[in-house]
This record gives C-alpha cells, sequence and structure tokens, in this order.
C-alpha cells in the first residue's frame, strides 16, 4: 500500500500495490504495520454501505462530535464518487479547509479520515457503492453536518443533470454556524 497525505492532517489517500497474474488481482487494503508507521487507526468497530442508483446523489456532509467522534477508511466497491472531507476540528490549522478526491472501482483507492473531519460524496456513476470502516459505532445524538452548498467551503461539486439530496442534508448548518 502506499499512504499518501492529504493536505488536511492525518487524512490519508491510500492506494493498494497489486500483485497480478492470470486469475486476477490481490492486494492488501488494511495492514496494522503499515498504518501504525503513519500514526493511523487499523481497528474498525462498524462497516456499513451505502448504494446510490443514480449518479448526482450527494450524501453529506457528515460527522460525529465527542464522544462518538469517528475514524473512517472509505472506499467505493462499484462506480465511483467525487469524495468530499471538510476538517471541523477546532483549533486545526487546516479547521474549515475541504479536500476531495475521485474513489472508484476502477483506481481503488481509499481515503482515511481521522476524527473531526465532515465526510460526503456525489456519485459519478449509476449503481456506485460506498463502503465505510468506522472506529466507533454510529450515535444518532452525536449526529452532524455542514450544508454541502457552503460557499466558504470551495467544494467544487461536479455539474450534474440532476442532483439527489436527502432533505437532512439540506438542512445541516454552513461552517459558521457550527461556530456562533
Amino acid at each position: 500500500m502506499r499512504l499518501t497525505p492529504t493536505p488536511l492532517a492525518g487524512a490519508f489517500l491510500i492506494d493498494i500495490d497489486p500483485v497480478e497474474d492470470e486469475r486476477g488481482l490481490f492486494a492488501r487494503t488494511v495492514c496494522a504495520d503499515e498504518f501504525a508507521r503513519d500514526g493511523l487507526v487499523s481497528h474498525f468497530v462498524q462497516q456499513s454501505v451505502s448504494w446510490n442508483p443514480r449518479a448526482g446523489t450527494l450524501r453529506g456532509l457528515h460527522f460525529q462530535i465527542a464522544p462518538d467522534q469517528e475514524i473512517k477508511l472509505v472506499r467505493v466497491t462499484r462506480g465511483a464518487v467525487f469524495d468530499v472531507i471538510v476538517d471541523v476540528r477546532p483549533g486545526s490549522a487546516t479547521y474549515g479547509k475541504a479536500f476531495h478526491a475521485e474513489l472508484s472501482a476502477e483506481n481503488r483507492r481509499q481515503l482515511y479520515l481521522p476524527a473531526g473531519m465532515a465526510h460526503g460524496f456525489q456519485s459519478l456513476q449509476a449503481g456506485t457503492e460506498v463502503l465505510y470502516q468506522m472506529s466507533a459505532p454510529f450515535r444518532p445524538a452525536s449526529a452532524r453536518g455542514l450544508r454541502w452548498d457552503d460557499a466558504a467551503l470551495n467544494i467544487p461539486w461536479p455539474p450534474c443533470a440532476t442532483r439527489t439530496i436527502a432533505d437532512n442534508d439540506r438542512a445541516w448548518p454552513t461552517l459558521a454556524g457550527l461556530t456562533s
């Protein structure tokens, strides 16, 4: 695996190093020793999947507050997404900054988010499936979010014919609303 730091401290893009032969390929996606070298957690207690039947489905930007903050490892098992993280850690040098990358079944890239990052994505293909591994269970009372189209975040969401967004995702506050 190749772990590449993003501009947001503690967040990494993870690319696999596949071994290929006539049977296909084999590659590690998590390795406790390699993760530990970069200070990453490799113990996950919950795994979830998101299936998105239409291109243009937007989910996020979600996070959990203490004591239920979660580390996430995100990968796409079918299709492709424009994946976004936003640093919402008070006192962080990159607070309010966003990072995005394309994750797809084809590139097999993963995104590792430390606790205190909001996460969201827009599906780029119909039938996209996203797999999440989390270090803490989902707790509805700790669930929070940021408005996906907050101009202060300057996220270049890809254009699409029809964007599908849940009402609760449209109702999240802006970054300024989190701190007021």
